[in-house]
């Protein structure tokens, strides 16, 4: 048995490299820039915490793509607890925006022009992030310029990345297998098309009924997005993925549809606080060098602008918010299955 070696702080963190890994420009030039080390240290501490995302995020990936997904065991609560430790951390780097905003205009200029043409616009593993997400290439701003700045082995692993699995697809065949609203031992006979399924057929009236007339096109969204109706758009959840959704979004009060909800919910809030980052971004950039262009030549603010309105990932989901009726509206479930959702047990099922 190999003897265990005494573990000393510094070693174990290899604090020799990390604290050794700030070398201002300005220094190599012997030029006053006072918060360059700031600049320096803000990235260096993002790019970590964007370690630690993916490596969540992968591990909750691994998860998915396991042969089955039992919503039953502790994989569900581990998917579930990971995602709000993403979501934890971005909520740190949403207001690590406040540090960086005590550099002012001034402060930065001292150094600004030493570090073209390098760029935020080329961390690798933010674009990995948000491929891993769900967000494709054909959806991204400037798709054709994305990769443009970075060297040949990032853009290698860039695009490599894309070609995983994200997230988003594998919930949507996940939420695909729910098996709730397909089984005859709840409904009775199948039906061919799903607007024909009971429940789906009395919801759709009840959901109709309760629009307003300024709302009257909504009954054709509900018709694309649960019944793929003239979808004349590139949809990435499915219809059977979004009916499933939107059950768990009606029937969370259930003991068994707590942790999708709750994932549900996870993956909003990151989109949410994503797209607060690239806000707070956008303002910061906006307010430190106004209309000049960025260091990496993008077109700064009107580039940030254009990128936080379109890398909204998850904005299916969200959609499906605008689709709910009020509990009181809700039809009844059968006898059967409210006893499954609720973790009843086997031996008085009724009849």
């Amino acid at each position: 048995m190999t003897e265990n070696k005494e573990v000393y702080y510094s070693d174990y963190l290899q604090l020799d490299k990390i604290l050794d890994a700030q070398h201002p420009e300005s220094a190599k030039l012997n030029v006053e820039a006072h918060d360059e080390m700031l600049f320096i240290v803000i990235h260096q501490s993002y790019e970590l915490w964007f370690k630690q995302i993916l490596y969540e995020l992968r591990s909750i990936i691994g998860i998915f793509n396991a042969p089955v997904v039992d919503d039953n065991e502790a994989s569900m609560q581990t998917v579930v607890h990971r995602a709000n430790r993403i979501i934890a951390i971005l909520r740190i780097l949403v207001d690590k925006i406040n540090v960086m905003e005590t550099m002012t205009s001034l402060d930065f200029l001292d150094f600004r022009d030493l570090l073209r043409p390098a760029s935020g616009f080329q961390s690798v593993q933010w674009k990995e992030l948000e491929a891993l997400l769900g967000l494709r290439f054909q959806d991204r701003h400037g798709k054709h310029h994305y990769t443009s700045a970075l060297k040949v082995p990032d853009v290698d692993r860039v695009k490599h990345t894309e070609d995983e699995d994200s997230l988003l697809a594998l919930v949507s065949k996940w939420l695909e297998r729910m098996p709730y609203l397909n089984d005859e031992a709840y409904w009775g006979s199948p039906v061919d098309r799903p607007e024909d399924h009971p429940f789906w057929k009395e919801y759709r009236g009840s959901y109709e009924e309760s629009l307003l007339e300024i709302e009257r096109g909504n009954i054709g969204l509900f018709d694309i997005v649960l019944f793929g109706k003239e979808a004349k758009r590139d949809r990435r959840l499915s219809p059977a993925a979004s009916r499933s959704a939107l059950f768990i979004m009606l029937y969370r009060g259930f003991p068994l549809l707590h942790m999708p909800f709750q994932l549900l919910m996870s993956l909003l809030e990151i989109d949410e606080l994503m797209a607060s980052w690239r806000t707070r971004h956008m303002n910061m950039v906006h307010r430190m060098i106004g209309a000049r262009v960025g260091t990496g030549n993008s077109s700064g603010r009107n580039y940030l602008k254009a990128a936080l309105d379109k890398h909204y990932i998850y904005h299916e989901v969200a959609e499906l918010n605008g689709l709910l009726l009020p509990r009181h509206s809700l039809p009844q479930l059968p006898a059967k299955l409210i006893h499954k959702l609720g973790f009843s047990g086997v031996n008085d099922v009724p009849a």
